[in-house]
């Protein structure tokens, strides 16, 4: 049965299913949330328990029919599933209640097409819905097939179904060789920055825990900031001063969510490839969210799905204004080093521990140092002015080269290395 689709669905009606086989259990107040990011209206939440998904409608006919009910009554546009539908149990819920059916990717996939701002994040955007879409193609127009008998049917030719899906894959193939392109020049920012010796500091962190707040209260940034999932898709790079080890690059990445959808991780690689290139993630918590535990959890996950999670981390514990009795302050471990900085983005209170925290763990990584060079010694000076390492250099009485440089501790042992030297055979200020 067809059904003409609306332009827009609104009125919405929300339904989430606890699976008794499925080790991990929670409450739809998240998926609430993403639909009003969504700009639904959702007038009912159904929620229900069962012991695995049904191969058909997904729900049992108990649910089906209190839903339809539901979206009867209320004039609802769309059902929105905090679950992930496979396209044939979209197309029965569809036939069933009659008005458009989305599972949780779609819903994630609609919310980032409507915050994509720049044409990387729209590239991006267009192909995980793509991908999403090339399994959920139906056949239409069935009329303009050319592969059955009859009078002026016979021969050869694709059926729209295929025309569809042709058109999809060339689509799809084109936008991922334009994003191939965009990483290349992400690449060879990285490596411009890595030359001048920049470290770069990732915020990651789940969605709407602050990141874009604290990212403007460092910087004096002006990046859009609102208490909703995914406020911020694109990434956003300023460059932070501070005192103690000069000029780093801050980069602010997109939220992480539970079951954020794979193909979606996979869109946005070249983005979250600035975290696991970073010398330093800052892993934002919301201190005052009773599910911070299980929302650290799964942060780490996507981390380590996409080679971030040896990347040194120091976890950031934000919104402490909605905490009672805590201050701003940084938690060490037992070799002094800070792991935890407690602040409020919001009011700027304990931003400048951030500060002290990430320079100290900075500084660790840093060469920073006045070398004083020989003639004899050439080969090392070339290769640390191929690094971009030098910063000022001048000759002293005794006619020996005295360079001020600063790169990574690795790199000038690599250069060491290289040259065959050990750091004692160098004079330093």
């Amino acid at each position: 049965m067809f059904f003409e689709r609306p332009d827009s669905g609104e009125i919405a009606v929300l339904v989430h299913i606890d699976f008794r086989d499925q080790s991990e259990s929670y409450g739809p107040e998240e998926f609430v949330e993403l639909a009003i990011s969504a700009g639904a209206d959702p007038v009912a939440v159904v929620t229900g328990s069962r012991q695995r998904p049904d191969a058909k409608y997904y729900i049992g006919t108990g649910k089906l029919a209190e839903i339809k009910d539901i979206v009867d009554r209320e004039g609802a546009q769309v059902v929105l599933f905090d679950h992930a539908l496979s396209p044939s149990q979209e197309r029965n819920l569809e036939s069933v209640f009659q008005c458009r059916v989305l599972d949780r990717t779609g819903l994630i996939l609609d919310i980032f097409a409507q915050r994509a701002r720049t044409h990387e994040g729209k590239l991006q955007v267009e192909l995980a819905q793509l991908q999403h879409m090339s399994t959920r193609l139906i056949r239409g127009w069935t009329h303009l097939e050319r592969q059955k008998g009859g009078i002026g049917m016979r021969g050869p030719g694709e059926t729209q179904l295929e025309t569809d899906r042709r058109l999809l894959r060339e689509r799809i193939k084109s936008i991922q060789k334009r994003l191939e392109k965009v990483e290349s020049q992400r690449d060879q920012s990285r490596r411009s920055r890595d030359r001048s010796a920049v470290p770069t500091v990732s915020l990651v962190g789940y969605t709407n825990a602050g990141k874009s707040t604290l990212f403007n209260r460092a910087t004096g940034a002006d990046v859009y900031a609102a208490d909703q999932l995914f406020a911020t898709l694109d990434p956003t790079l300023r460059r932070l001063d501070l005192e103690q080890i000069g000029s780093i690059v801050l980069a602010d990445t997109v939220g992480f969510i539970r079951q954020l959808p794979h193909r979606l991780i996979k869109a946005f690689q070249a983005t979250l490839k600035e975290s696991s290139e970073a010398d330093l993630l800052l892993h934002v918590v919301d201190a005052a969210d009773i599910s911070r535990d299980e929302n650290m959890a799964h942060v780490d996950s996507v981390l380590k799905e996409i080679g971030a999670d040896e990347v040194p981390m120091l976890k950031v514990f934000n919104k402490i204004d909605a905490l009672a009795d805590t201050e701003p302050r940084i938690d060490r471990d037992a070799d002094g080093n800070p792991f935890r900085v407690w602040l409020s983005a919001r009011d700027g209170q304990g931003v400048d521990l951030l500060k002290q925290a990430i320079a100290e763990l900075l500084a660790e990584d840093v060469f920073s140092e006045t070398l004083y060079l020989s003639s004899k010694y050439g080969r090392i000076r070339a290769m640390l002015f191929e690094h971009g390492a030098v910063r000022s250099e001048y000759f002293d009485e005794t006619g020996r080269f005295v360079l001020d440089v600063k790169l990574p501790k690795k790199d000038y042992l690599q250069i060491l290395a290289r040259a065959g030297m050990s750091e004692d055979q160098i004079e330093t200020a």
